[in-house]
């Protein structure tokens, strides 16, 4: 590669880290015209692409960069990385597949892999992948994180030793330490040794929160500015109207699956995605990014503080609005018609303007005992967001506030939104499910009962339990923890919720 083209990489790297997608794409462009056969500008352009969700034409640059990937095992990884990013997980599985091939001995190659494996629900694989990566790379302590989360561990078989090992070894940073403290908990309450398994989670919690700057005030000032924005159902609810769209029959109807992480969401959007009408969008952020599009142009784009971005939204264009969420949704999933679901949870935030941007779209609210949610919660290291979830006091204000915007809801679009709780799923589930499909404008289909054979990928936290059939065990584990979960049953007994 040439100085002129180094420097032209250079920056398009530079770019798409600050995630200036409609710079890097011109960029990216411009380098192009250097070296227009080059593999690595060419995948280069296809992330940027599918950063300004235009996943198709992300998908066909993708397989322009397969034809001439060659033997280059970097670009058959970075192939299988943008083809799971885009939930195309079969074609990604064949790329990484390929590039483990090539460079047999890269860990990051097959810990890549492994991660594509727990999508699709290849859970022995993914473990075998893991396996690999720790002999070749014994730091890589997300690995080891990952391994534990893939099935039961049982007193035969565990990694409790090797992971006690690492600990006593020491870390040289607070993302190893925090890691292997959360597979020990995993796998110590697995074993039933409880005390154990949350001396563990309590110390890694603690120092996740450490490297963490957040202010959950902010969050729960932020429930009393969407109630004061949203104080009552839209006056006028007509269908907002869709244009330059295929013609389905409930094409502006998706379902949105709204709740708290942990709630047993993942589970529900998979019994829909059962349904022969229903498609899962996975977790959207199109309607996030519609809304502050909006806001941004309503304002003459000046920056907003958050405050005055919710005072905003609540004097959009609201049929402008649904017909630019359908326009990123449909470009995010592939194109076409159809009703399909958003598993966003945090969407539970904009009920009253999906209600007004959307008349005809289903709003299933996910809901979980109070501790039980909180405890599962606490007990997930997230990749990302929930920054609330890492210590138990900001767990029950963040929860009380969810609640009761959750309340505020209910009381001012009555009948709007459909509320499921995870107990009723798991105690009677053909009932519980009917309930749903019929609220959601469907059919009964014994499909939806099968939830646990759907061969779709998921890429939440909850990839390997949703490949088990509807379990028990979890409603009442947090019970086990109910001493050192006092601080958290605190904050939400004192306002007001029975336990």
């Amino acid at each position: 590669m040439n100085e002129s083209a180094a420097n032209a990489h250079r920056e398009v790297l530079r770019l798409m880290r600050s995630r200036d997608w409609p710079a890097a794409l011109r960029a990216i462009d411009q380098a192009l015209e250097l070296r227009p056969a080059e593999p690595k500008f060419l995948m280069h352009r296809a992330h940027c692409l599918f950063g300004l969700g235009l996943r198709q034409d992300a998908s066909a640059a993708t397989d322009a960069v397969e034809r001439l990937a060659g033997t280059d095992a970097a670009v058959w990884d970075a192939i299988g990385t943008l083809r799971s990013y885009a939930n195309d997980q079969r074609r990604a599985l064949a790329a990484c597949d390929r590039a483990v091939a090539l460079a047999p001995s890269k860990p990051q190659l097959i810990f890549n892999r492994a991660t594509v494996r727990r999508f699709i629900g290849d859970l022995e694989g993914a473990e075998r992948d893991y396996d690999q990566v720790i002999a070749f790379a014994p730091r890589d302590y997300e690995a080891y994180m990952n391994r534990s989360e893939l099935r039961v561990q049982t007193p035969a078989r565990n990694h409790v030793t090797e992971l006690e090992a690492l600990t006593a070894e020491g870390f040289s940073g607070w993302p190893g330490e925090v890691q292997i403290r959360y597979a020990l908990a995993k796998e110590y309450e697995d074993l039933g040794e409880y005390a154990k398994s949350f001396e563990h989670l309590r110390k890694g919690a603690r120092k996740r929160r450490e490297n963490l700057q957040y202010n959950v005030a902010r969050d729960v000032a932020t429930v009393d500015w969407i109630i004061d924005a949203y104080p009552a159902a839209p006056s006028n609810n007509a269908p907002a109207p869709i244009e330059d769209a295929p013609t389905s029959p409930g094409e502006d109807a998706p379902i949105f699956i709204v709740g708290l992480p942990r709630s047993g969401s993942t589970l529900i959007e998979r019994i829909l995605d059962g349904h022969s009408l229903m498609s899962s969008a996975g977790e959207l952020d199109c309607l996030a990014l519609s809304i502050v599009d909006a806001v941004k142009r309503l304002s003459g784009r000046a920056p907003i503080a958050r405050r005055g971005l919710i005072a905003l939204s609540a004097t959009l264009d609201f049929a402008a609005l649904g017909r630019d969420y359908l326009r990123r949704a449909r470009a995010a999933i592939g194109g076409g018609g159809g009703r399909f679901i958003d598993k966003m949870p945090l969407n539970y935030l904009y009920c009253g303007l999906i209600h007004r941007a959307l008349p005809r779209a289903k709003i299933v609210h996910v809901v979980r005992h109070p501790m039980a949610l909180g405890y599962a919660m606490y007990k997930t290291l997230f990749k990302d967001g929930y920054p609330f979830s890492y210590d138990l006091n900001e767990i029950g204000r963040y929860y009380v506030a969810y609640r009761r915007l959750m309340e505020h809801w209910r009381t001012s679009m009555p009948g709007v939104v459909h509320e499921l709780h995870y107990e009723d799923l798991v105690t009677d589930q053909s009932r519980t499910a009917r309930r749903l499909l019929e609220y959601c404008g469907l059919d009964w289909e014994e499909g939806c009962m099968a939830f646990h054979q759907n061969p779709g990928a998921t890429t939440t936290a909850s990839a390997a339990q949703v490949r088990r059939p509807i379990y028990n065990s979890s409603i009442d584990l947090w019970r086990r923890y109910e001493a050192q979960l006092a601080e958290l049953k605190h904050q939400i007994t004192s306002a007001g919720f029975d336990l």
